[in-house]
């Protein structure tokens, strides 16, 4: 979830076919013509989802910054991000490759395809926020599916439970600004909490055989949680190193985008409230 407000300067903005607004820097369009031109370039077998996963490190971690308008337009930002647009905007690089389509508007569909329910034109309430609504939307999309076996590693089940939007409205300038989209915001939480999802607990997540047949490098991995009214506290990219899983994120605690240095293992031990790990696969 996304809590600090960011004020971003965005100096230019296009309308595409589909008639919804993207509000981009130059340097944005730039980075991404450069990002799929240094793709272009990688022999075959690469893992296209690690090559531009490792290209955007050292980016400054910067949260809430989609919420920088006051109505929705598809913000494209690949000069500060999140951990959530971290993972959208890998994702929607590694279509543009997957589709040969080594475009700007190509990006941008794909972006907006991921971000938003059915791929819809930018609303915030047709906004994936809760990421597993992110996850099953974007299953039903056909771009990507969650790895729910065997058991074990998988002997954990998160029933969802997330209100943190609805009780919490004046914690998003959007809500805040917009009290008449929270109605819509708690029926898709509603919706979302008859749901539930095998997850592997933060015991099992060593460096083992088992853990490595089951997670491989590129899969999206979402950090489950402990606290009140939230599904997800944390994701990024798995990655495997000789001593066991790591996590390419965009870091708060590190404020960049890093393959952090110590194993998955350790970094959930340290987080009390994180509880296991959900393993979402892209569909290349």
């Amino acid at each position: 979830m996304r809590f600090i407000a960011a004020l971003i300067f965005f100096a230019f903005s296009f309308t595409c076919a589909s008639a919804y607004e993207v509000q981009y820097d130059k340097a944005d369009s730039l980075k991404v013509m450069e990002l799929l031109d240094g793709a272009r370039r990688q022999p075959q077998g690469t893992n296209i989802v690690i090559y531009f996963a490792r290209r955007l490190k050292g980016l400054p971690y910067v949260a809430h910054t989609l919420e920088v308008n006051r109505t929705e337009k598809l913000v494209v930002n690949l000069r500060q991000l999140d951990c959530t647009t971290y993972v959208e905007n890998v994702t929607a690089l590694a279509m543009c490759v997957s589709q040969k389509a080594y475009t700007f508007k190509a990006f941008c569909g794909n972006l907006c395809k991921i971000r938003y329910r059915g791929g819809a034109a930018p609303h915030y309430t047709k906004r994936l926020h809760y990421f597993t609504d992110w996850i099953a939307d974007n299953t039903a999309k056909g771009l990507c599916s969650e790895v729910q076996s065997p058991d074990p590693p998988f002997t954990a089940v998160q029933r969802i439970a997330v209100n943190y939007m609805s009780t919490y409205p004046g914690k998003y300038k959007m809500l805040k600004e917009n009290p008449g989209y929270v109605p819509a915001i708690a029926a898709t939480e509603r919706e979302l909490n008859k749901k539930s999802y095998r997850y592997v607990p933060k015991s099992l997540v060593g460096n083992t055989a088992l853990m490595r047949k089951v997670v491989k490098d590129g899969d999206i991995i979402a950090l489950t949680t402990s606290l009140k009214g939230l599904d997800i506290q944390h994701i990024g990219f798995a990655v495997w190193h000789d001593d066991g899983l790591h996590l390419l994120n965009a870091s708060s605690l590190r404020h960049k985008v890093v393959e952090e240095p110590m194993t998955l293992y350790r970094y959930l031990q340290r987080q009390r409230t994180m509880t296991g790990v959900r393993v979402v696969r892209l569909n290349q």
